[in-house]
């Protein structure tokens, strides 16, 4: 490969996905030289998916994550890609999902693969193939570019023949490989081989009596009745177990890239392993964290402590829950609702950097460092931001309680006659997230407390300086100025507690927004009578 093929044309952004997109550029280059040459390929990355339940929100992250590398990838070497979302979809049902219907019904196809379960929605020809299309359509939504493979049409199909016959051909090295990683009753009946019973159709998990590697066949007894079978590894009519099979997968389609949780490792190394007894390259990837919930407790689908896709659409755009995924994947994250507020606006600061960035150098480094930049797919604007942050929306609604957008686009208004829904559609969504927000998590949680005695004197006189502006349209910065100015003048030390008094005593929370902002947007005559409200409120007390 010329050197042209893998060095970047311009600095390498200092963004994770750059630096699996070089490890990707690397492994596409050794794989070329040890090809025999002809045009190379377009480099294959891989997301998995089991269709046994409905994607959730680390099927996102997968493809989210997997679908920036490629991104950057395009962007430093100019080659083509692919990315296949692979869905294995001839596993076999092993227990029968809590949330669907007819499970009486899903319980007589245990140990069929889902493929050929029958789809208790009644929609579709199986149970793979809905959550298949479940999944198609959730992919759709983001936008995502890929290409959709189902496990059974590829070994039905014979895209897997050959490669399966090549297992049988290294049988007992797999072997070798895996079984010193089983329990005893596990060992005694392995097989990296799961033939179909030719009459009941069930998967079967049992050992083999023998191997032709020159028939492509394979010999086993059916522990239930004795009868003995002889299967073809072809065609269908067998698949392989998981780690084998991921192994498999990878040597048959040569997959280039492929990213994996924590949780997998072990299962990565094996197959990376058994790949290579196949005579294939095990793909580059990236290990990442799982998520915590807000107690720190690994996230579990069975214990329902996480939280959905679903659920984060509902209070913030799709764009925030990228910009989560984006973040340091490589570390643990908790993923709860307290989070997305913060998420949501670090989103908005990213797009306005990225605007800049992109006003100065179209084609830089820190434009492409920027997740801005990632998550709109290149297409940076200033439609994608906003004027107002997500978390000072949030203290509007919470100050003037509102129930609805409109409550809050007549202070937005005021603020600037100049915004509406339609010049800022970006804004408009937020003002529907922040309202159904408050709704749910501000208003139930406020809790307000009464001002010490000098923070009382130190509120009085705040609100004293800021009648002094009522009539004037002073801006931000002023505003803020002011604020510090009193915070000051009461000996506030360290300064960061006067703001405390202000979110605590006025907004009911800990945690808010810059006070002059707040003030500009809400109103300077609203703000004295707030304050004014806090302090009578507090002497009724």
């Amino acid at each position: 490969m010329s050197e042209s093929q893998t060095a970047p044309v311009f600095d390498l952004p200092r963004a994770w996905p750059f630096e699996e997109a070089r490890k990707l550029a690397d492994h596409v280059a050794q794989r070329d030289t040890a090809g025999a040459g002809g045009d190379p390929r377009p480099a294959l990355l891989e997301t998995g998916y089991g269709p046994s339940g409905l994607p959730h929100i680390g099927t996102f992250g997968e493809v989210a994550r997997t679908s920036w590398v490629r991104q950057a990838y395009t962007a430093l070497t100019g080659r083509p890609s692919r990315l296949l979302a692979f869905s294995d979809d001839m596993d076999a049902l092993r227990k029968v999902p809590d949330n669907v219907p007819q499970r009486d019904m899903l319980e007589k196809f245990i140990g069929q693969p889902l493929s050929r379960v029958p789809d208790p929605f009644g929609t579709h020809e199986s149970f793979a193939a809905h959550n298949n299309a479940r999944l198609r359509a959730f992919l759709d939504s983001f936008g995502f570019q890929y290409e959709f493979a189902s496990s059974t049409d590829y070994y039905t199909s014979g895209r897997f023949d050959a490669a399966l016959k090549r297992v049988l051909e290294v049988h007992d090295e797999i072997l070798g490989v895996i079984l010193p990683t089983l329990g005893p009753d596990r060992r005694a009946t392995y097989s990296p081989v799961l033939p179909l019973h030719p009459r009941t159709g069930e998967v079967m998990q049992v050992k083999m009596d023998a191997i032709d590697a020159a028939a492509g066949t394979v010999r086993w007894t059916d522990p239930a009745t004795g009868e003995v079978f002889k299967t073809p590894v072809t065609g269908g009519h067998a698949k392989m177990q998981w780690k084998a099979d991921w192994a498999m997968r990878w040597y048959a389609l040569g997959v280039d890239y492929e990213m994996s949780g924590k949780d997998l490792i072990d299962s990565v190394r094996l197959s990376g392993r058994i790949c290579r007894i196949l005579g294939g390259v095990a793909p580059a990837g990236l290990t990442y964290e799982l998520f915590l919930d807000d107690k720190g407790q690994k996230i579990s689908k069975s214990k329902g402590n996480g939280l959905s896709v679903e659920e984060w659409l509902r209070y913030a755009p799709p764009e925030s829950l990228g910009q989560f995924m984006f973040n340091q994947p490589q570390r643990a994250k908790r993923l709860y609702f307290d989070v997305i507020p913060k998420t949501a606006d670090d989103y908005l600061t990213h797009v306005e950097k990225a605007c800049a960035q992109q006003a100065q150098d179209p084609t830089g480094a820190d434009l492409r460092a920027n997740p801005a930049w990632f998550i709109l797919k290149g297409q940076v604007g200033p439609e994608a931001g906003s004027p107002v942050p997500f978390g000072m929306l949030l203290n509007l609604a919470s100050v003037a309680n509102a129930e609805t957008p409109e409550v809050l686009w007549g202070f937005i208004r005021r603020y600037d006659a100049a915004v509406s829904p339609e010049t800022h559609p970006t804004l408009a969504c937020l003002v529907r997230y922040a309202v159904a927000y408050y709704a749910d998590f501000v208003r139930p949680a406020k809790t307000f407390r009464s001002p010490t005695d000098m923070e009382r004197t130190a509120l009085a006189d705040l609100a004293e300086c800021l009648r002094g502006y009522e009539g004037d349209v002073p801006d931000a910065t002023v505003l803020q100025n002011l604020v510090f100015e009193v915070g000051k003048r009461h000996g506030f030390e360290p300064l960061r507690s006067w703001f405390g008094c202000l979110y605590e005593v006025l907004l009911g929370q800990k945690e808010g927004p810059r006070f002059g902002g707040f003030v500009a947007l809400y109103g300077v005559a609203e703000t004295v009578a707030l304050i004014d409200g806090a302090l009578l409120r507090d002497r009724q007390d």
